[in-house]
């Protein structure tokens, strides 16, 4: 009954609407029926006005109390879903300046007739929003009208509009800030990238499609997003080899890969890189044979990795983009790191050290400080790693970045459990963790449990780092985040002595323990328990 009353959103009519037809329903079929509310909010007392006996009665009786531009406004308003600020409304009701009222004095009145609800956000800006009930009705009523697919259009336009805007911001010092803007109003986007696919508007999808793939990646809505830019590339002609069908590509290759499927990456990858050579886009061709390259590392194909990144690598000096070079530089040693070749590799990765400190790019720097100290940490150079760690966060603190700082302090988190120093590996784990879960990162917190998982081996703590690694588990099968295979790889081999120690039953206890949790109990028990033995044998 509470969900009802939820879904009734607290009108006193619709309640008492829905409950004259409880005789007829369950509560759970009610609910189902919901969706249909119009039909089953009908039939009230009939010593009620005719208007307050059905609830489509009692809206029509509002609708018709305004004007007809209120009510243009109205309909209008309608598109949104879960609400719009200001300057939404405005660029999708009014661009034109055809409503004929004013703009501000209309969403007044709307207010002031309780058709939609002002509320202030953090930072004090306005979202105004309609309640579900009376938003269903006048989508009605705009359907009907000859403006409905223009307001459409004006919608996705908008939101367009605001995704590429943020897009840059993502990777910035605020770009929690702009991730939590885009959480707001994943509906509208939701509803712009719907629209766009239903009305065969492909090239509004797939730019909209390819500005949000950073979102998606990071807030864990992988597979909402490749489902979503895989209907638009499928009734993108094949023969397109436009700008955003490439882009698109690319974000769909980058989700695949996130999730594991690589195939399907490298798949989409190689459109791309077709794409660009047919456009004969340079920098794109570069960029392009630099993900197929990722994607042959995913695959443990060292020698076309190196040959991509070789290639790529090429393009970028003739290109003279510095920057670019370095990076390659350090793709490539990231392959020589991995076959073990830590000379090469530490030699490519100071090469790219010094360009960026001739470009004066602090993320540049503090990556290549990042990847020197793995190296150190791989050869057991304790001391020399945590030099390079040190220096690569505070140069991430520099550029500003929360996610690259998250990931420097989880780094140092790893090699002080490395190093059996528990008291700064919780506190760094901690610090980090507070940082991922400010991003809503998925990733980022799954990580940072198997971080944890680590630790209570350290500590000699079997149990609990079962649980941990039972929640990591269940957390990235959830949204589809797997392991890289050399990290599942190494998790598995760490966990090995755990089953080798303890019976049976009481790994499966402590494993499905942890897949139970949900992320913030999760959380809570990695950061409230580690390094508290006495109330690791306790429940959840």
């Amino acid at each position: 009954m509470v969900e009802i009353c939820r879904r009734l959103e607290g009108l006193p009519l619709a309640i008492e609407l829905a409950a004259a037809r409880i005789k007829l329903f369950s509560p759970a079929a009610m609910l189902g029926r919901l969706k249909d509310g119009f039909q089953l909010l009908s039939g009230g007392a009939r010593d009620l006005p005719e208007r307050q006996q059905t609830m489509r009665g009692t809206i029509d009786w509002s609708y018709e109390l305004l004007d007809e531009d209120e009510q243009k406004l109205f309909r209008r308003l309608c598109v949104f879903v879960d609400g719009c600020t200001l300057e939404a409304a405005e660029a999708v009701c009014n661009p034109a300046g055809d409503l004929g009222i004013d703009f501000l004095a209309g969403m007044s009145s709307l207010v002031d007739k309780s058709l939609q609800r002002q509320e202030e956000q953090l930072g004090g800006e306005s979202r105004f929003r309609l309640l579900e009930t009376i938003r269903e009705y006048g989508l009605g009523r705009l359907s009907q009208s000859e403006e409905a697919a223009a307001i459409r259009e004006q919608h996705a336009d908008f939101f367009l509009k605001l995704a590429e805007r943020i897009e840059p911001q993502l990777l910035g010092s605020n770009q929690e800030i702009w991730l939590d803007r885009l959480e707001v109003e994943h509906d509208n986007l939701r509803a712009a990238l719907e629209w766009s696919t239903e009305s065969a508007q492909v090239e509004i999808g797939l730019r909209l499609g390819g500005a949000l793939w950073r979102f998606w990646e990071t807030r864990g809505y992988l597979a909402e997003g490749r489902k979503r830019l895989g209907r638009l590339l499928a009734i993108s002609k094949g023969s397109d080899q436009s700008k955003s069908r490439m882009k698109a590509l690319y974000a769909a290759g980058v989700l695949a890969d996130t999730q594991g499927d690589y195939q399907v990456a490298r798949t989409l990858f190689e459109e791309n890189l077709a794409i660009n050579r047919a456009l004969g886009d340079r920098w794109g061709i570069a960029n392009s044979l630099n993900n197929l390259g990722i994607v042959a590392v995913r695959n443990h194909d060292y020698a076309a990795a190196r040959s991509l990144y070789q290639e790529s690598l090429a393009v970028w000096r003739e290109l003279g983009n510095r920057r670019a070079v370095a990076l390659s530089l350090s793709n490539l040693g990231n392959i020589a790191e991995s076959q073990g070749d830590y000379v090469v590799a530490c030699s490519l990765y100071e090469e790219g050290l010094a360009i960026f400190k001739e470009l004066k790019d602090a993320r540049g720097i503090a990556s290549s400080l990042s990847h020197l100290g793995d190296a150190a940490r791989k050869q057991c150079d304790y001391q020399k790693a945590r030099s390079f760690y040190d220096e690569s966060l505070a140069m991430f603190m520099q550029s500003g970045s929360k996610w690259d700082i998250a990931n420097a302090l989880a780094d140092l988190g790893d090699l002080a459990c490395d190093m059996a120093d528990c008291m700064k590996a919780r506190s760094l784990y901690e610090e980090s963790m507070v940082i991922f879960g400010e991003l809503g990162d998925i990733r980022g917190v799954a990580r940072l449990l198997e971080g944890f998982v680590g630790l209570a081996l350290v500590q000699n703590q079997p149990e609990r780092a079962l649980r941990l690694a039972g929640a990591a588990n269940a957390l990235r099968k959830e949204h589809g985040v797997p392991l890289a295979p050399d990290e599942e790889i190494r998790l598995q081999r760490n966990l090995e002595p755990i089953r080798q120690s303890l019976e049976e039953a009481v790994q499966t206890a402590s494993w499905s323990a942890g897949q139970a949790m949900s992320i913030e109990r999760a959380i809570e028990y990695a950061l409230i328990h580690a390094g508290e033995s006495s109330m690791i044998s306790g429940g959840q």
